[in-house]
């Protein structure tokens, strides 16, 4: 895709004035660093970094029936959540493999799903072929809607000087709604890092002002290349690395958002009955490099001579300063301590499976 063709986000005159290097992704035109990666990583970690996610997309699903509806297009329980409060689920096919992973928010008048940016077309075809005689409406709002991830431990501090809001009060996976900078926001108290912080939902038009807002009290313009690598030190999962349509939740280790005996059933039910009965072939793991390496994604992963999988997520740790990576082993070799060997030019490297997340001295919220 040529430059010509990508689009753009709300933000994007702010990152050029910023002199950010930009690149394709999920076809848009989006930073990928500013100052650089190890820089924009540690001010999330010790800070707080603020992160332009406007490309992921939003439907917005009403009506009597829209509980059920959602219900049943993903795995996890919708009935069992509160008002305000957020769910990380997923989107199956019939196979029990992901067509994408997604985070739900309850209101009291709608329900929001949010999923990648590069599944956002085949998600919206999914969604809607879904409905038969469903008695809801879905809109895809992703148009609309302006998204910055605020993340790092002393980011209420910084956001509270801005808002009436209580951010206190905002548990994890939890939300409200009010004004942050003047502007009319859903504030939700997720991220992608493993540092505190909060997710700002609001119109377009807006996006000027609250940019400003946020890098003008302190928070450091972070890319994809440090959203990246804060992601992989967490273990959290990648659609397209980690997680795909080859790929069900419990060999990823997700079968904490699986709920087989929710109500009405949900679509790819059966096979993950089944799955979890006979117990997955492979498991996805960590890895860390026992030799001086940086794993990338492809490098071919070997177990006791013979290659098994290949490197999924991969790169080198700024936080603990060591080459890590996610790849899937078969059942029953997946023990910290396993040793593998990862092919990296040409040259056989050691490693040995460790434990997620990675790195553990994050501030992220739990309650």
């Amino acid at each position: 895709m040529s430059g010509d063709e990508l689009r753009t986000t709300p933000f994007h005159a702010q990152h050029v004035a910023l002199g950010a290097k930009m690149v394709p992704f999920a076809g848009y035109a989006m930073p990928v660093q500013y100052a650089g990666i190890t820089k924009e990583h540690e001010a999330v970690r010790t800070a707080v970094g603020v992160f332009d996610v406007s490309h992921m997309g939003e439907f917005e699903f009403t009506g009597p029936d829209r509980h059920t509806w959602v219900n049943r297009l993903t795995c996890n329980d919708v009935e069992a959540l509160d008002e305000g409060q957020a769910q990380y689920t997923a989107l199956l096919n019939d196979r029990g493999t992901f067509i994408d992973d997604c985070i739900v928010y309850r209101f009291a008048d709608r329900i929001m799903m949010v999923v990648n940016a590069a599944n956002l077309a085949k998600d919206w075809e999914h969604v809607t072929a879904s409905k038969g005689s469903i008695d809801a409406d879905v809109a895809d709002t992703s148009n609309a809607v302006a998204l910055l991830a605020v993340q790092g431990p002393e980011t209420q501090a910084l956001l509270q000087p801005l808002t009436d809001l209580d951010l206190d009060g905002i548990g994890y996976y939890r939300f409200t709604q009010g004004r942050v900078a003047g502007t009319d926001c859903v504030v939700a108290r997720t991220g992608y890092t493993g540092e505190d912080g909060f997710e700002l939902y609001f119109g377009t038009a807006d996006s000027a002002a609250m940019w400003d807002a946020i890098v003008n009290a302190g928070a450091v313009p972070c890319g994809l290349g440090a959203r990246d690598t804060l992601r992989l030190e967490m273990g959290y999962a990648l659609y397209g690395n980690d997680i795909d349509d080859t790929v069900n939740p419990y060999e990823a280790r997700l079968g904490w958002i699986v709920k087989l005996q929710k109500h009405g059933g949900f679509m790819g039910q059966a096979a993950l009955e089944a799955i979890k009965a006979e117990g997955p072939t492979r498991r996805l793991v960590g890895f860390r490099c026992v030799e001086r390496a940086i794993p990338r994604q492809g490098y071919e992963v070997f177990l006791e001579g013979r290659q098994v999988d290949v490197v999924r997520s991969g790169g080198f740790s700024p936080s603990l300063q060591v080459g890590i990576g996610t790849t899937f082993l078969p059942a029953g070799t997946t023990a910290p301590g396993t040793e593998i060997e990862l092919g990296v030019r040409g040259k056989r490297v050691r490693a040995e499976v460790v434990k997620t997340p990675f790195y553990v001295g994050g501030s992220v919220r739990k309650a």
